[in-house]
C-alpha cells in the first residue's frame, strides 16, 4: 500500500482525548498521510501529530473559536463536505461527529473509526438539551437545528464504504441509526507508559479523569462523595467545570493541564477510579487499570466490555447516588489482585490496535480492487 495516496480526517484538534490517542496510532500506521481537520488548536496535541501537515477548514479563522467552537456546531457538516479530498485513494476518517461526512471521490475508499454516531444527536440529546437546561429562546432554536444535524448525519453515512466501531456498544449504535454493519477494534491503550507503580504504594482518594460535559454525569460521583466526606480527585476541563465546582465540598479537588507523568501518578495511587456515566468505551479506565487500579463504573455501555465485574471492578446497574454508594460499600469489602487487573487492561493495547487495523484496512483495500 506504499503507493496509494492516503488522507486522515478527524473531527477537531483542540486536545488529547480518546480520539486523538485513535489518530495518532493512524499516523503511525500511515506516516506520509496528512490531516484533515475543522481547526486546530496549535500545540494541543502530541509533536509526532503537530510536526503533521494539518488541513484546516474556514473554521479555523472563526472568531472566538478556542472559547466557543461548539456554538458553530451548525456550520460543521458544510465545513467538512468542502475538504477537497479527490487526490485520494484512501481516506480513513477519525469520527464522533462529522468526519465520516467527507465527500470521496467516486472509486476511493473511505473506512471510518467511529466513536460514537454524534453523541447531542442521539443517544446523549436529553443529557445535553433537556429543556430545564435550555432558555426559552434556546428552546426555539436548538431543537430544529439538532433535527438538522440527524438528517445529515444519516445521509453522510451512505458516503462511508466500510465502519469500525470501537465498542460493541458503539456498532449497535452504528446499525441502529445508521443501519449499517460496523467490525469492531477496540481503541488504543498506552499499557506501556501507563503501569503500576514500583513500590505498590496506594493514597487515600478517588480519582475521576473525564471531559466535564453533562453526559458525564460527574455530579452524581460529587453529590456521593460529598455525602461520604471522602477524598475525590477530578481532573479534566469542559463546560460544566464551573457548576462542578460550585456543587463540590472541600474534600474534592479539581485538576486540569496536568502531565501525562503526573496523570499516570495519580492513576497509580488511587484507591478506585469512579466512572459515573456512560462511556462509548472509555480509555481512561483502561488506561486506569493498567497501572492497576481498580474501576467503579456504570453498568452501561463501554464499562460492560471493560471492567470484569467483581475482578477489575464493581458495575452497578443504575445512574443514581445511591446504586453508586451501594458500590462504593461493595468495593470496600472486596480484595483487588493488581496483576490480574493490569493484566486484563494488556488485551487492549496500542500494538494490538495497530496490528488489528492494519490488517483490516489491508483487507479491505485489497477486496476494494486495490493492490499492496
Amino acid at each position: 500500500m506504499d503507493k496509494i495516496k492516503v488522507a486522515l480526517v478527524h473531527d477537531w484538534l483542540t486536545g488529547r482525548r480518546g480520539g486523538e490517542k485513535v489518530l495518532e496510532v493512524l499516523a503511525e500506521i500511515f506516516p506520509e498521510a496528512p490531516i484533515y481537520t475543522l481547526f486546530h488548536f496549535p500545540n494541543s496535541q502530541i509533536p509526532e501529530i503537530e510536526k503533521r501537515k494539518i488541513y484546516t477548514s474556514f473554521l479555523q479563522k472563526a472568531p472566538f473559536l478556542r472559547r466557543y467552537y461548539r456554538f458553530y456546531l451548525p456550520l460543521f457538516p458544510l465545513a467538512i463536505e468542502l475538504f477537497d479530498l479527490q487526490g485520494y485513494d484512501l481516506i480513513i476518517s477519525s469520527s464522533h461527529c462529522v468526519a465520516k461526512g467527507i465527500i470521496a471521490r467516486p472509486g476511493a475508499l473511505h473506512v471510518a473509526y467511529i466513536h460514537s454516531p454524534m453523541r447531542y444527536a442521539w443517544n446523549q440529546y436529553y443529557a445535553y438539551f433537556s429543556p430545564r437546561r435550555l432558555s426559552f429562546f434556546q428552546r426555539l432554536f436548538i431543537p430544529p437545528i439538532i433535527h438538522y444535524l440527524r438528517l445529515w448525519d444519516v445521509a453522510s453515512s451512505a458516503r462511508v464504504d466500510y465502519f469500525v466501531a470501537n465498542s460493541i456498544n458503539v456498532a449497535r449504535r452504528i446499525e441502529r441509526y445508521y443501519h449499517r454493519q460496523a467490525e469492531v477494534i477496540y481503541p488504543p491503550v498506552d499499557t506501556d507508559f501507563f503501569h503500576p507503580s514500583t513500590d505498590n504504594s496506594r493514597e487515600n482518594y478517588f480519582l475521576i479523569v473525564s471531559a466535564l460535559v453533562p453526559y458525564k454525569k460527574i455530579e452524581l460521583a460529587i453529590e456521593a462523595f460529598n455525602r461520604l466526606g471522602w477524598p475525590l480527585i477530578i481532573i479534566g476541563q469542559g463546560p460544566e467545570e464551573k457548576k462542578l465546582k460550585r456543587l463540590a465540598y472541600g474534600n474534592i479537588k479539581f485538576l486540569k493541564n496536568i502531565s501525562d507523568d503526573d496523570l499516570r501518578y495519580f492513576y497509580q495511587r488511587a484507591r478506585a477510579f469512579i466512572l459515573p456515566g456512560e462511556e462509548d468505551f472509555g480509555i481512561a479506565p483502561v488506561e486506569a487499570q493498567a497501572c492497576g487500579t481498580p474501576v467503579i463504573a456504570l453498568g452501561r455501555g463501554g464499562s460492560k466490555e471493560t471492567v470484569l465485574p467483581d475482578i477489575t471492578g464493581v458495575l452497578f446497574e443504575e445512574a443514581t447516588v445511591e446504586a453508586l454508594l451501594e458500590a462504593l460499600d461493595k468495593f470496600n469489602r472486596l480484595p483487588f489482585n493488581r496483576a490480574a487487573i493490569r493484566q486484563h487492561a494488556e488485551n487492549f493495547s496500542r500494538d494490538i490496535f495497530r496490528n488489528k487495523m492494519a490488517g483490516l484496512i489491508t483487507r479491505i483495500w485489497l477486496k476494494h480492487g486495490g493492490q499492496s
